[in-house]
């Protein structure tokens, strides 16, 4: 039976409808389309202002309130995102913010980059985009353009989020554009950015391919086709559990080198004058950020499903989940060595970020660390200069501000845990004016004076 044209109620014939489909990749590349982003944080917003800035009309979808006050006004609120730029895109009318999904009808392309967490058992949590696609679905039209970016697993674009946007009776396809084009942000990476890093996009069909291929064309400087959604789906979980392997390689490295008395960190610095076969990864006190500490527990997951163990993906986050517990086992020693215990100890957490020199705290392992440090008793604060506050969070229970670090503040505490190496602070004064110093970040790998205070964890 052939569609039905909503505006005419007779037959959308086939011809019709090719040139309804094709209608959208001629607007791309004429940058006349209208461009919609659905969750304008850390991957959304520099992604919105990247098509903005080549010259398409953004509209940015997002339900929290506080982001959209802002960006109306110019403002930005993630720390490697300068407000000039955005401002000035703002006050053209290239980019606006709205909570009104219902205007997703009026836009050409949908690119959805909203979160995809974990469950408590460590399960995919796809509420996100199920409630996502829920609130686009009634203004799905013919010709339009749906990508998701959201990291998840292989065959989410198809399983989940396609028979979604299809209630309407339109079909991804034939009726309108669906792909699937993996997020690469690394935020506080100066070396890269939305619109250098090359993109790789799939599509439900190779004529949906083309679209996106086009869109993604006209904004960033290299784009990466690939065969299907699910090719591109599992590209990005390669990419991150290749990380999250070799972390956890150095990361039990880290302990092993610990009992036999050798600094990993001179290891991985003499390994690494190699000039082939060998790649760096440094140990630390646990995964944090969006991706990596997830990633591969969405393909352990679906593997199940294949009756396929991965063993050797699940290992790594063993090891790696267990780093902050690791972390703490170490503070107790070096504070049983100083004849204290953690129970009553009164200790200094130094960054909260989960890398250096940015304000993202997602799945951060300080948030974990401060967590196990105060059930057995310590009494801990934290500084971070790019984090003010700590709020109740995705397990985290306890609500704490940012203290400002002096000399005198350092010689109150007991010890102090080096667990985000932001660029900002002086460690030879923290190992100076401290009494005892866990560095789990090698941070105090050129500080002279004072090294028996340090212990490296």
């Amino acid at each position: 039976m052939p569609a039905i044209d909503i505006l005419s109620d007779r037959p959308y014939r086939g011809k019709e409808a090719r040139c309804r489909m094709h209608a959208v990749l001629e607007r791309i590349k004429r940058r006349e389309a209208t461009v919609g982003v659905v969750g304008l944080g850390y991957v959304g917003l520099p992604l919105g202002m990247a098509f903005a800035e080549a010259g398409y009309k953004v509209v940015g979808f997002d339900v929290d309130a506080r982001k959209l006050e802002k960006l109306r006004r110019g403002e930005s609120y993630i720390k490697h995102i300068a407000s000039e730029p955005l401002r000035a895109l703002v006050q053209a009318g290239k980019l606006e913010a709205t909570a009104d999904f219902s205007r997703s009808g009026q836009v050409d392309c949908i690119i959805i980059c909203v979160p995809t967490p974990l469950t408590p058992a460590r399960e995919p949590d796809m509420s996100y985009i199920e409630s996502t696609g829920l609130a686009l679905a009634p203004g799905v039209r013919r010709g339009q353009l749906y990508v998701l970016e959201s990291t998840t697993y292989p065959g989410t674009t198809d399983e989940v989020l396609r028979p979604i946007l299809e209630r309407g009776g339109l079909k991804a396809g034939a009726d309108f554009h669906l792909a699937f084009s993996p997020e690469r942000e690394d935020p506080g990476n100066a070396k890269f950015s939305t619109r250098s890093i090359p993109k790789i996009v799939g599509g439900h069909t190779p004529a949906c391919l083309e679209v996106a291929q086009a869109l993604y064309a006209g904004a960033l400087k290299e784009v990466v086709p690939v065969s299907s959604t699910r090719v591109a789906e599992l590209t990005k979980l390669l990419e991150n559990i290749f990380r999250s392997v070799n972390i956890a390689l150095v990361n039990e490295l880290k302990m092993l080198c610990d009992r036999m008395g050798i600094d990993v960190w001179e290891v991985i610095q003499a390994a690494s004058t190699k000039p082939f076969g060998f790649m760096t990864f440094q140990p630390g006190p646990g995964l944090g950020g969006h991706c990596i500490p997830i990633d591969p527990f969405y393909l352990t997951w679906k593997a199940r499903e294949f009756e396929f163990p991965t063993k050797f993906i699940e290992l790594a986050g063993e090891v790696n989940t267990q780093m902050p517990h690791y972390v703490v086992q170490r503070t107790m020693e070096a504070l049983n060595r100083q004849r204290k215990s953690l129970n009553g100890a009164r200790l200094l957490v130094l960054g909260a970020a989960y890398k250096k020199d940015v304000d993202d705290i997602r799945e951060s392992p300080s948030l974990r660390i401060i967590s196990l440090l105060k059930e057995r008793g310590a009494e801990v604060d934290y500084h971070d200069p790019f984090v003010p506050e700590l709020e109740e969070q995705h397990g985290f229970r306890h609500h704490l501000r940012s203290v400002p670090l002096s000399a005198e503040a350092l010689s109150r505490y007991d010890g102090v845990l080096i667990l985000t190496d932001h660029s900002s602070i002086d460690y030879a004064e923290v190992v100076a004016k401290s009494k005892l110093v866990v560095d789990t970040r090698n941070a105090t790998r050129r500080v002279s004076q004072g090294r028996e205070k340090i212990l490296k964890a």
